[in-house]
């Protein structure tokens, strides 16, 4: 008869606990946070060679709360990239009648080095209207069908790069060189 031995209270109790630290840091990378301070992102570097050397087209939906004003004359400023840092810098989107309207949905399409999976993304708004996010997707031009979604729904602070960052840290000996350009932008 095969006999049983069952887990003393402090393993469990322990098991628990790191379950619940696991949980807990979970939860927070679904909440958008401060972008840490990576240096100014109106400067243009591209170190050439690789992917990022070659510009790709990437389309972003931004969906504007409903619970954000009627329409707003904030500046919206986009950064998003790759695990990498080939980085999509977008200085100013909008800039004509009904952007970011409340309830709406704007669809840009914006130029920068191509990445390799979109794992963090960063809005930046400045300005008195206090416009609200409700989500923004991210459409890579190698894969148009699944688009990278973050989720906002709070208002966001103001002359704050705010979002999220879902990249797992790669050991820098196996990073490419990092690349970062201002990206070109069209509203369709």
């Amino acid at each position: 008869m095969a006999c049983r031995s069952r887990p003393a209270p402090s393993q469990l109790l322990v098991l628990a606990l790191i379950s619940c630290l696991s949980l807990a840091s979970a939860a927070s990378s679904f909440r958008p946070q401060p972008r840490p301070d990576d240096g100014d992102l109106t400067k243009t570097t591209n170190t050439g060679g690789g992917v990022g050397a070659r510009t790709c087209w990437y389309t972003v939906q931004i969906k504007t709360s409903c619970t954000s004003p009627e329409h707003t004359s904030d500046t919206i400023s986009l950064a998003f990239g790759d695990v990498y840092k080939d980085e999509v810098y977008a200085a100013q989107l909008g800039g004509f009648a009904g952007a970011f309207d409340r309830c709406a949905t704007d669809t840009f399409k914006i130029g920068g080095p191509c990445g390799y999976g979109v794992c963090y993304l960063y809005v930046r708004r400045a300005g008195r209207s206090g416009w609200t996010p409700e989500w923004i997707r991210v459409y890579e031009p190698t894969s148009p069908g699944t688009p990278s979604t973050f989720r906002y729904g709070d208002p966001l602070p103001n002359n704050v790069w705010y979002g999220f960052d879902r990249c797992t840290r790669v050991s820098s000996s196996s990073s490419s060189s990092p690349s970062s350009t201002s990206a070109a932008v069209q509203a369709m």
